[in-house]
């Protein structure tokens, strides 16, 4: 199992924040490797919608089909894997004040078990704690650039 959590303070409103890791078009902008993130079913947001998802992992692509397994509004937004690499991502938001927003995150990935696992451990292992770390500075840049963009911040 690898299991990375991470939290950083971005300078907008939590309703700001939620709504745009909430919107799955937003995801490739700001989610480092992944590739795709593609809604099916009968939601694109909220808790039971469904998205196909790929993840460049150096030569790999890691193919996963997700559930939005628990949301509310402006608190919590948790993914769980469907089918193929067994993973969840869980966002939680705390607004600090009206203009601040902790946004924290906890990825874990269950590998498959014997020395197919064991090396696709040393090579996911790295990449997600950088890719969790590159993932949270470019989507606070992202929040606060368009949050300002807008006149707002």
């Amino acid at each position: 199992m690898i299991h990375v959590r991470h939290s950083a303070v971005a300078a907008v409103p939590v309703d700001v924040a939620f709504d745009y890791i909430d919107d799955y078009r937003n995801v490739p902008t700001w989610m480092f490797g992944v590739s795709e993130f593609t809604p099916f079913g009968e939601f694109d947001q909220g808790l039971g919608a469904t998205f196909d998802a790929a993840m460049q992992i150096g030569p790999s692509t890691l193919r996963s089909k997700l559930e939005v397994t628990e949301w509310e509004k402006n608190r919590i937004i948790k993914l769980s894997s469907l089918g193929g690499v067994s993973n969840s991502s869980t966002w939680e938001f705390a607004a600090i004040d009206d203009s601040k927003t902790e946004l924290s995150v906890d990825f874990a990935y269950k590998l498959p078990g014997g020395i197919a696992g064991k090396a696709l451990g040393r090579l996911i292992g790295p990449f997600v704690e950088n890719a969790v770390r590159n993932s949270e500075e470019t989507l606070r840049h992202s929040l606060e650039q368009q949050f300002a963009a807008r006149g707002e911040g």
